[in-house]
């Protein structure tokens, strides 16, 4: 077969170009295309760029004012004011009309929606979040005005809250719901209703607290949350601790002028079961027997409070030896001391010329438990100054002093810095619990529930199957050397009046004593070294039990009653028996 003759392409008129395929064409059109569609883009980039650049300055202004309203910068707003608006009110009277309003919506903050403008009134929907009456919303709206070429805007008292009306005024009623209940930790009543009566009788008033009117200088506090003037609030006790949850919800009426803006409706709040236990309550408060001073039980692995009774964390007191238990416990973690270590015996010990006496004069030394089962001043006082202020005073706050109170009016263990402690004897002084160092039953049942768990701080709480907050004391080791010393206190020393018997109890006594330490060279410092005048002592014990698995911290202070030994140990009994006997 022959091949088929091929056809001559079409002839070409003069003057143009042969045809180009289809594809060839497009990829030459798309090419002249880019250039100009480039450029149309770039046009409408400076086209739009040009139009937000020409955007009123009128609107800015007011686009600026709604926004330093959502972040309640009153100075920002008012200084977009025109100058009309700003002879009419002062910056402090601008800021203090919309905290007024705040207040008095409860408001927790706004959010402004998008910004309309009519002429030279702008309007933007507002969303108003308050605490009592839920989310409110209103249109605001205001004009803009222009002085020598300076916008600003035209301010009116009804701008303070969003949807008020001209002449009208923000307020506010409130209603309060029924006190909640308070419950023990069986679930028994400790205090409710408007008598605020419980089922646990003369228990009930000794750990409730009282209600009443607001204290004068905490009436601020109580405005600031909502509280009406002549609210019945906690003053002390567990109605203060639990305020908050036993105040339940607050309703009323919030009102523009004669206008209803909402309502919302009072709410009781559900009863607190706390971690009081009842039988120990009994028994804290049979212990004290109506002697001034205060008795404090916790749980040293939760720290919830099962009891307390009388000035249990109020009036801190001098702890006397009680606060050996730190001053070991700092010197064992520097260093300073350890366990082997033997120590002169002897009557009293000279610091800074000054001769601090043991109790009664008596001669006492030995080993390092024996010492602290006799609580010797002549061997802790020299041993806190070798210890010195500084680590002496960070020992003490790594136990919970100087720091803020875990229950509301509930003053704190304090102890100076220590730039103002002072010399040797002054150091000396205060790590046997003298000087200026103060503290409550409850902080110091903090201290003991700290070594009873194995050198681990646990802040104290009255909720049942609450814990508190935790942190580290000591180490384990130096826990376990001081458990041991505490043994002996009440196994040989001068702790033996709170013995158990069948438990093994570990424990601290203290004397401190009410008046100055500051004395010449011929008069002596020390524990007990005054008890003959029994008046002028604070009595102190501490203990914790059963001693190596311990359920149950009991701190004791009776105020003007003599020696540790002889008056509150025997009390710190009856609360141990109670709870573990």
């Amino acid at each position: 077969m022959g091949t088929a003759p091929t056809s001559p392409p079409p002839p070409t008129a003069p003057g143009r170009r042969p045809a180009l395929p289809g594809p060839e064409r497009r990829r030459r059109l798309l090419r002249r295309l880019v250039p100009i569609l480039a450029l149309a883009l770039v046009a409408l980039v400076a086209g739009v760029v040009v139009g937000a650049g020409h955007e009123p300055a009128e609107r800015r202004v007011a686009e600026r004012f709604l926004a330093a309203w959502q972040r309640a910068d009153y100075g920002a707003m008012y200084e977009l004011l025109d100058d009309g608006s700003r002879r009419r009110v002062s910056a402090t009277g601008f800021a203090a009309a919309y905290r007024a309003a705040a207040e008095t919506a409860t408001l927790r903050g706004v959010s402004v929606g998008r910004v309309r403008a009519q002429g030279d009134t702008y309007t933007a929907r507002v969303r108003a979040r308050t605490a009592r009456f839920a989310t409110l919303r209103g249109d605001t709206s205001f004009a803009v005005t222009t002085t020598d070429d300076r916008p600003g805007v035209a301010w009116k008292h009804r701008l303070v809250f969003p949807g008020l009306r001209a002449g009208e005024r923000l307020r506010s009623e409130t209603r309060l719901p029924p006190r909640g209940t308070l419950q023990a930790r069986d679930g028994r009543v400790i205090a409710e209703g408007p008598e605020r009566t419980g089922a646990l009788g003369a228990l009930s008033a000794e750990v409730a607290g009282q209600v009443g009117p607001i204290p004068p200088e905490r009436a601020p506090e109580y405005a600031a949350r909502g509280y009406p003037a002549d609210a019945q609030v906690g003053l002390g006790g567990l109605e203060r601790t639990f305020e908050t949850r036993l105040a339940g919800t607050f309703g009323g009426t919030l009102r523009a002028g004669s206008r209803v803006l909402a309502t919302a409706r009072a709410r009781q709040a559900p009863a607190v079961r706390t971690s009081i236990d009842p039988k120990l309550e009994a028994a804290a408060v049979t212990a004290l027997a109506g002697r001034y001073g205060g008795i404090a039980v916790l749980r040293p692995r939760s720290g919830e409070v099962l009891a307390l009774a009388g000035l249990a964390y109020s009036a801190p007191q001098p702890p006397g030896s009680t606060f050996k238990i730190i001053t070991l416990s700092g010197a064992l973690d520097a260093g300073v001391t350890k366990l082997s270590d033997d120590f002169p015996v002897q009557t009293s010990a000279t610091l800074s010329g000054v001769e601090l006496q043991n109790a009664n004069g008596e001669a006492c030394g030995g080993s390092l438990l024996e010492s602290f089962a006799e609580s010797c001043n002549s061997v802790f006082a020299p041993m806190g100054a070798k210890l010195g202020a500084t680590r002496l005073v960070a020992a003490a706050e790594r136990f919970g002093f100087n720091r803020a109170p875990d229950l509301p009016g509930a003053p704190m263990g304090s102890i100076p810095p220590a730039s103002e402690i002072g010399d040797d004897l002054a150091v000396g002084s205060t790590a046997i619990g003298q000087g200026k160092t103060t503290a409550t039953p409850l902080r110091m049942a903090e201290v003991a529930g700290a070594i009873a768990n194995r050198g681990e701080l646990v802040g104290p709480t009255l909720l049942r199957g609450g814990r508190g907050g935790r942190r580290r004391a000591t180490t384990p080791r130096t826990a376990r050397v001081v458990t041991r010393a505490m043994r002996l206190v009440v196994k040989q020393g001068t702790g033996s009046a709170a013995a158990v018997t069948g438990v093994s109890v570990a424990g601290k006594t203290g004397t401190a004593e009410l008046r100055s330490t500051v004395r010449d060279e011929s008069t002596p410092i020390g524990e007990d070294a005054g008890a003959s005048d029994t008046a002028d002592t604070t009595a102190w014990f501490v203990a914790f039990a059963p001693s190596r698995r311990p359920s149950v911290v009991v701190a004791v202070m009776l105020i003007g009653q003599g020696a540790g030994g002889a008056t509150a140990a025997p009390a710190a009994k009856t609360v141990l028996q109670a709870a573990v006997g």
